[in-house]
């Protein structure tokens, strides 16, 4: 049972494919691992056993009769709890929403559904997706820290073998930052290449739906499945879909890789940064060029990245705020009063700078293909935790701590790829992000892809 949660999505297919496990062997080791864990972790708002099992007779029965669907068909995956499932509650870890059941599947459930993939259960978001700890769960590589938010539990149960896959959605680092923090790999693709239809709203301007999986093969496997237009999300984008695992190999030589001289490494621990440089080194190694680049208008973008998010976030709310203000946690319900003192015109004049900066970062593909930096500027803290003193005395709040690096691919709509390249002398994961063009995720899957082949992170597992 423990060999075949060391597989990834990509590895545990093939043998699903060929015979050698079943989707009822995958899905029974995979709820043993949740009730082994997730005491201890908390990643799960509900677990369908009764319904993953159903799913995962069928899907082997169909298999056996030569209908296999593809690369998720007996796959066991699981759901941020803001993704509708019909019949099932979507709570988005909030009292105020505990009672809310869909009648229908959410776009992304219904792709996984339609590719065969067998849903586990519902996972924790901070609550409302409004936060970075995602306070009631906790990290695999150490349980006393956070696994990041607000995809906390997916990153989690990934993490930890609970799941193959974990859906997550990133409104200003909410996939890419329990990526980071919890040693696996994270997909947030570009604005509009996902359907968001379905999932509950932090951020309209800012969502992003995509997943968190063990490898980049993984991700590369979810992303097709998802891609595309959906007429139902006002942002989704009628664009071709590309064959993503088909370049995963052509490595990155020839590929000129961005390499931050600013904003990026600003209070960033030691740690993470020497674990990023390092992953520069191996890429040079491996035949990429690295270019040294400079940010445009980095004073604008976590005034941004606020200035949007509070006020939509606060839109969103505006009714169930006043019918149950005292269903929300206290800094959720912080933030979303002060999305409502936002002037209007602070809200669109932060729009009309988005677009400047949009402008300002498409130039900066001129000399690059990537950007590759920091996912997070510091590992996993103490749950409790409420804000980092850098060596300068500067003292910075989680919230920032963990968006700051996160956000420029938000406010741009940018993909970015969060991927494992090491270990804190604490035992703590280490992410770098690669951030590429519009609809590009070929390019930052192809680098993320042989950056892990040449190295071991995404071989390391948690001992729980």
């Amino acid at each position: 049972m423990n060999d075949i949660l060391k597989l990834s999505l990509a590895e545990l297919s093939r043998k699903i494919k060929s015979g050698a496990i079943s989707p009822i062997e995958a899905t029974e080791a995979c709820l043993a691992r949740i009730k082994a864990t997730d005491n201890t972790l908390g990643a799960y708002v509900q677990v369908l056993a009764d319904e993953a099992r159903a799913a995962a007779s069928e899907a082997e029965a169909a298999i056996k009769a030569g209908k296999w669907k593809g690369p998720l068909h007996g796959v066991p995956v699981a759901l941020k709890d803001l993704y509708d499932i019909e019949g099932v509650p979507t709570t988005a870890s909030s009292r105020v929403r505990k009672d809310w059941v869909p009648k229908a599947d959410g776009a992304t459930t219904a792709a996984l559904k339609d590719a065969g993939a067998i849903i586990l259960g519902k996972t924790h978001t901070h609550e409302f997706a409004y936060g970075i700890t995602t306070p009631t769960s906790r990290n695999p590589w150490d349980p006393e820290r956070i696994p990041g938010g607000s995809s906390g539990g997916s990153g989690a149960t990934v993490a930890s073998g609970g799941a193959f896959l974990g859906m997550g959605t990133d409104t200003g680092g909410s996939i890419r930052i329990p990526a980071a923090l919890c040693g696996v790999v994270g997909l947030k693709p570009t604005f509009g290449r996902t359907s968001r239809f379905g999932v509950t709203s932090l951020s309209w301007g800012l969502d992003h739906v995509g997943p968190l999986t063990r490898t980049v093969e993984d991700a590369a496997i979810c992303l097709q499945v998802l891609a595309g237009y959906d007429p139902r999300d006002p942002g989704s984008l009628n664009e071709p879909v590309p064959d993503y695992s088909a370049t995963l190999d052509q490595g990155v030589k020839g590929l000129r890789v961005g390499v931050p001289t600013n904003y990026f490494f600003d209070n960033v621990e030691p740690e993470v940064q020497e674990a990023v440089r390092a992953a520069y080194a191996k890429l040079a190694e491996l035949g990429a060029e690295l270019v040294e680049v400079s940010l445009p208008m980095p004073e604008q973008i976590m005034a941004i990245e606020f200035a949007i998010c509070l006020p939509e976030a606060s839109a969103y709310h505006r009714r169930m705020l006043r019918e149950t203000p005292d269903g929300y946690n206290d800094d959720v319900r912080a933030f979303l009063e002060a999305g409502e003192m936002v002037p209007a015109t602070t809200y669109i004049q932060a729009l009309r700078v988005r677009n400047l900066l949009q402008q300002r970062f498409q130039k900066l593909y001129d000399s690059v293909d990537v950007i590759v930096a920091p996912t997070v500027a510091a590992t996993a803290v103490k749950a409790g935790t409420e804000s980092i003193t850098w060596q300068d005395g500067t003292e910075e709040p989680l919230s920032s701590v963990y968006v700051r690096l996160s956000a420029p691919a938000n406010v741009t709509g940018l993909p970015s790829l969060s991927v494992p390249c090491g270990f804190s002398s604490d035992g703590l994961p280490i992410g770098f992000q690669a951030i590429g063009r519009p609809l590009d995720e070929a390019t930052i899957l192809r680098l993320g892809a042989a950056y892990e082949a040449a190295t071991d992170w995404s071989k390391r597992h948690p001992e729980l």
